[in-house]
C-alpha cells in the first residue's frame, strides 16, 4: 500500500515523513522524484508471538510512504505530477496549524480549513478535465456503435461530472460495486481516501486528542473515505530518531498518549479498513495487512497467490490465546485451535495456519 504525503510549501511534510519513516531514498513515484520510506506498522503482538516461537525472524506489516514536491495548481498541471499521484493509494494531506513568524505561509495566514477546500478544489477540477474529454469520446464511440458498456459507462461518468460540479470530492460520493469497479479504471484523484494530517505547534501538544476531536466533528463526521489525526511534527520528529527508551520519555514529558507513528498508522489503517492477521513459527513470525472482512481464501493470497488457488482450510487462533497455550499442539489440545473454511471472515489478531493442495 502506497500513500502520498501532500501539502503546501512549509507546512511539516517532511516532518511527517520523519516520523514514519527510518530507511529513506529518493525514487520516481510515476514521473515525479520523491523522497521514498518504508513505515512498520507497530503490533506488540509479534514481540508476545516470537517470545513463544523463538523465529529466526520477526516481520511487521509495512505502508510505504512518499513526500511529494509540494502541491499547487502548478503541480497539479503538470502531467507527469498528477501521473504519480494516480498511482497511489491515498493521500495524507499536511495542514499547518502552528504559528511561527518566521515561517511564512503561501497564503499569507493560518487556516487549516481553507487549505483543506482548495487542495480539494484542485483535485475535482482535475477530475473533471478528464471526465469530459473521456465523454467526448464515449460520444463518439457510441454513434459508431451501439454498446450496452458505453451506454453505462457514460451514465456513470455523468453521475460523477454531476457530482463533482457541486464541488464535492468523488471519494464521498455513495456507488454501488459495479459502478466503483468502472470508476476505479480512471484512477480519479479526488476518489483516492484522504487523510488529514493537522500539523500543530509546540506549545500545543497537551491539545493534540482534542484539537483532532474538534476538527473530526466540524469538518468530517458524515463525509465518506476521510479520517483526521494531529501531530506536533517539529517535536514528534525529532523523538522518532531517538532510541525507543530515551523517546519514551520525552513522549511522556511532552504529554503525547502514544508514539506519532503509533497514530498515524492506526489513522490510516481506520481510512483504509485495514487489519492485520498473524503467521507464527519457528522460521517467521509475520503481520499481514488485508482489507476487513476478507475471508480466509482471500487472506491466503496474501500470503501466497498459490495459497488461494489450492485452499483446502485454514487453522485459526486468536493470538492472545496461542500465546497463553505456547504452543499449536497445546491450543488444539483445548479445543481453541478452529478449522475454518474458504468463506471465514478473518477476525483482526488472529493466528492463521493454512492448508493447501
Amino acid at each position: 500500500m502506497k500513500t502520498a504525503i501532500l501539502g503546501l510549501p512549509q507546512v511539516g511534510k517532511t516532518s511527517l515523513f520523519s516520523i514514519l519513516t527510518g530507511s529513506v531514498h529518493r525514487a520516481h513515484i510515476g514521473g515525479t522524484q520523491a523522497q521514498v520510506g518504508i513505515a512498520k506498522v507497530p503490533d506488540t503482538r509479534l514481540n508476545a508471538l516470537a517470545e513463544v516461537f523463538e523465529p529466526d525472524k520477526v516481520t511487521h506489516a509495512a505502508i510505504e510512504y512518499a513526500d511529494m514536491p509540494p502541491t499547487s495548481r502548478e503541480s497539479l498541471a503538470e502531467p507527469s505530477y498528477v501521473g504519480s499521484l494516480r498511482s497511489v493509494d491515498a493521500f495524507a494531506h499536511v495542514l499547518r496549524a502552528f504559528e511561527n513568524d518566521t515561517v511564512m505561509h503561501t497564503e499569507s495566514s493560518i487556516n487549516p480549513e481553507r487549505d483543506e477546500e482548495n487542495l480539494d478544489l484542485e483535485l475535482i477540477i482535475n477530475d473533471l478535465a478528464v471526465i469530459e474529454k473521456r465523454l467526448e469520446r464515449v460520444k463518439k464511440d457510441m454513434g459508431r456503435i451501439k454498446n450496452s458498456e458505453l451506454v453505462f459507462e457514460q451514465d456513470i461518468l455523468l453521475k460523477a461530472k454531476e457530482f463533482l460540479e457541486s464541488e464535492r470530492p468523488l471519494r464521498e460520493m455513495e456507488l454501488d460495486d459495479t459502478e466503483a469497479k468502472r470508476l476505479r479504471g480512471f484512477q480519479f484523484l479526488s476518489e483516492k481516501p484522504m487523510l488529514l494530517v493537522l500539523n500543530l505547534g509546540e506549545t500545543q501538544t497537551t491539545t493534540l486528542h482534542a484539537t483532532e476531536q474538534d476538527y473530526r466533528r466540524r469538518r468530517i463526521k458524515e463525509r465518506r473515505n476521510m479520517e483526521v489525526t494531529a501531530i506536533c511534527g517539529s517535536v514528534e520528529s525529532e523523538i522518532a530518531a531517538l532510541e525507543p527508551s530515551e523517546a519514551q520519555e520525552y513522549i511522556a514529558d511532552y504529554g503525547f498518549s502514544e508514539p506519532g507513528l503509533d497514530r498515524l498508522i492506526q489513522a490510516s489503517y481506520s481510512l483504509l479498513g485495514l487489519m492485520s492477521f498473524l503467521t507464527a513459527g519457528e522460521k517467521e513470525v509475520r503481520a499481514w495487512t488485508i482489507p476487513k472482512n476478507s475471508t480466509a481464501v482471500k487472506a491466503a493470497r496474501a500470503i501466497h497467490s498459490d495459497f488461494e488457488k489450492k485452499f483446502i482450510r485454514a487453522e485459526a487462533i486468536n493470538w492472545e490465546k496461542l500465546v497463553e497455550h505456547g504452543s499449536y499442539a497445546e491450543a488444539r489440545k483445548h479445543g481453541e485451535l478452529r478449522l475454518e473454511g474458504k468463506t471465514y471472515i478473518v477476525e483482526d489478531g488472529d493466528v492463521l495456519v493454512i492448508r493447501h493442495g
